[in-house]
């Protein structure tokens, strides 16, 4: 039997179609940009300074691949001139910003979290320092990068609770540490792991139990961008829920770990992170 199609009826479902047809095919090319110095997470390339590297980079430019869309990371400046540039719509996308509830009337946070980065307690190999959570540390001498990004929780705690010293980056917080002017420092589990090694300190330094610490660094879209739409967000959000389950994420974090190292060695330069 021959199913009829009335005018009204056939005029909804070419509109549909052609509605699908934008949702997919309105953004074919993304803009995006994070922070220039958040190794192995994002740092500028030192062979193309007007672009971005790091795990996070790679992650994005695998998920855009498997949607069909061509993105470009661009250095634009120091993480708040990075910001102003999501936040205006001059670029499209923001590759590992924290979650922060001021920033939800300019962005999109896409969940699940681009990475989670993991706060270790780093001392010396000898150290006596008992720790068996957070609040043991209250009592000796911290240090923290400046350039650290915390979750708001923690921070307050850090602030209130802690004795930490602030530190231009991760390589003066190790310094500190190496040379006894503090008993432990709080670092990502990547960033510390490479700074120690390259510092050549791998096997005078520690981390100690689990992490204190895991905020989220997310992919955000933001508000003023024209590529901002439902099937964009959606298909972000399904391609990052499944990053984790295929072992992807940890693969490419490895690799830049090793590159960012290499890149030090090679220029024998201190980071910031």
């Amino acid at each position: 039997m021959a199913f009829r199609w009335s005018k009204g009826g056939l005029a909804c479902v070419l509109a549909l179609l052609s509605t699908q047809a934008l949702a997919v095919g309105k953004c074919e090319r993304l803009v995006a940009t994070g922070s220039p110095d958040a190794p192995p997470y994002s740092w500028q390339d030192p062979q193309d300074p007007k672009h971005l590297i790091g795990a996070n980079v790679d992650l994005l430019r695998q998920v855009a691949a498997e949607l069909g869309v061509k993105i470009e990371v661009l250095h634009a400046g120091k993480r708040e001139q990075a910001l102003e540039e999501v936040r205006s719509g001059r670029m499209d996308l923001l590759l590992d910003t924290p979650m922060q509830v001021t920033q939800l009337t300019s962005l999109d946070y896409i969940h699940p979290a681009l990475q989670l980065n993991e706060y270790l307690v780093w001392t010396r190999h000898d150290a006596t320092l008992v720790f068996e959570g957070p609040a043991d540390l209250a009592q000796y001498r911290g240090a923290l990068s400046e350039k650290a990004r915390l979750t708001p929780a923690f921070d307050a705690f850090a602030k209130s609770q802690l004795k930490l010293e602030p530190a231009q980056n991760l390589t003066q917080a190790f310094q500190k540490l190496v040379l006894g002017q503090v008993d432990y420092v709080l670092a990502g589990r990547y960033a510390g792991m490479a700074m120690a090694q390259s510092l050549g300190v791998g096997n005078d330094l520690i981390a100690r139990g689990l992490p204190v610490d895991r905020p989220g660094l997310y992919l955000a879209v933001s508000h003023n961008s024209a590529c901002n739409d439902s099937w964009l967000r959606g298909q972000l959000a399904k391609k990052l829920t499944e990053l984790p389950v295929s072992g992807a994420s940890e693969a490419v974090l490895q690799r830049n770990v090793e590159r960012w190292k290499a890149q030090m060695q090679a220029s024998q330069g201190a980071p910031k992170q």
